[in-house]
């Protein structure tokens, strides 16, 4: 199980960064001017649809100046609640996300014939590392060594 972690994580490196980009860019330019909207329109106690469009056009065209109205009106209670439920619906998918880009065995995404199955050098014990008949990258068979250098070939050759 834990070769499916491991994958993942170095499967989706890179979107995590720009996971997090998104959500910074959700929170401040979606979240803001629509916490901001409700709670203006509904000062009153009942929700006013005509104010709530009137202040969403102007607050989503100036989303910075929106998110610094939140502080200064006092709206950081609603704007902090609209923002835990964007963030749990945005942590559930990104979660589907993540487990469904988990590896489905140990050996996916492992080249097939390449050295992967060795570590440290320890297959330098064997084979060479600059000169003989080529296994794969950075792997020799050397054709000066003493003793067996038969060699299996296990695949198929493809036409096409």
């Amino acid at each position: 199980m834990n070769y499916k972690i491991e994958g993942a994580i170095k499967r989706n490196r890179k979107s995590f960064i720009i996971f997090a980009i998104l959500w910074l860019f959700i929170a401040i330019v979606f979240v803001a001017p629509i916490s901001y909207s409700w709670h203006m329109a509904n000062i009153t106690g009942k929700l006013n649809l005509n104010e709530f469009i009137n202040t969403l056009i102007p607050s989503a065209t100036n989303p910075f100046a929106t998110f610094g109205n939140i502080f200064a009106n006092n709206v950081g209670g609603a704007y902090f609640s609209t923002l835990l439920v964007v963030t749990i619906f945005y942590s559930i998918f990104f979660f589907i996300g993540f487990v469904r880009s988990a590896p489905k065995n140990e050996y996916t995404d492992i080249e097939h014939g390449s050295s992967d199955w060795s570590q440290r050098g320890e297959q330098y014990q064997v084979l060479s590392k600059n000169k003989g008949i080529i296994l794969a990258e950075n792997n020799y068979l050397p054709v000066d060594k003493r003793g067996n250098v038969n060699v299996l070939v296990v695949g198929r050759i493809r036409f096409w």
